[in-house]
């Protein structure tokens, strides 16, 4: 069994009704003719029997860390084969391990995939292609499951879209909503009234306003979560 590498993208659900454990995306392998640090390229098409296979299988893709099949964290929800390479997208599971990982990604510190395989069919490369460090053009390949790892072979991916899955159902979101404005409202009438500022100011030598760093402190918390995704 070997393993290839490639970089990916995590990205939020498109149904925020339901709780958003975090999804990935991106091209776990391309088709491109720059070889890999084990002199592989993979030539168009080699994915297009074991993607077939696992869509009438029912039984999706795992998702490792780091090909530990321990640490099986998500599922790869589909692959479309397109002509750049095979676009993935996974989604994590909602387990303390897979959340945990997910939080790496999220910091940008790994993200890279790979993904563990078979070869199926392969052929020499031209003579060319050999002078370009090309040691072997793999034409089938037999998918076993995709990873998120540290150090990749291939180094040719790039990030799309990196962001986080929602922990908050739209209902959690509401009942937060309403109550960041309730207690902007406390503290806004915590505020004089204008009127009663401008008839003070008529009798009286005006005083330098007292600062509240508490009151601050949390108008500005309040502001932050106000902007927050």
């Amino acid at each position: 069994m070997e393993h290839k590498y490639k970089d990916f993208a995590l990205r939020k659900s498109a149904d925020d009704t339901e709780k958003d454990t975090g999804t990935i995306s991106g091209y776990f392998s391309t088709y491109d003719r720059i070889p890999d640090s084990y002199g592989d390229v993979i030539a168009p098409g080699a994915f297009t029997d074991t993607i077939k296979a696992r869509e009438e299988s029912g039984h999706p893709f795992p998702l490792c860390w780091n090909h530990d099949l321990d640490q099986i964290i998500g599922k790869v929800d589909s692959i479309e084969d397109t002509e750049k390479g095979p676009l993935m997208t996974a989604s994590f599971f909602d387990t303390p391990l897979a959340q945990e990982k997910r939080e790496i990604v999220k910091s940008g510190v790994v993200y890279q995939f790979s993904f563990a395989y078979d070869v199926q069919g392969w052929e020499r490369p031209t003579a060319e292609e050999e002078k370009a460090g090309i040691m072997n053009v793999l034409t089938k390949l037999d998918l076993f499951e995709v990873s998120i790892v540290p150090i990749p072979a291939n180094q040719n991916a790039v990030m799309t879209e990196i962001k986080a899955g929602r922990r908050n159902s739209k209902k959690d979101e509401d009942a937060i909503k309403q109550a960041i404005a309730l207690l902007q409202g406390v503290l806004d009438a915590d505020d004089p009234d204008d009127g009663e500022d401008e008839a003070k100011a008529n009798t009286a030598v005006e005083e330098p306003e007292q600062s509240n760093p508490r009151k601050d402190n949390l108008l500005a918390y309040i502001k932050n979560m106000s902007v927050e995704e």
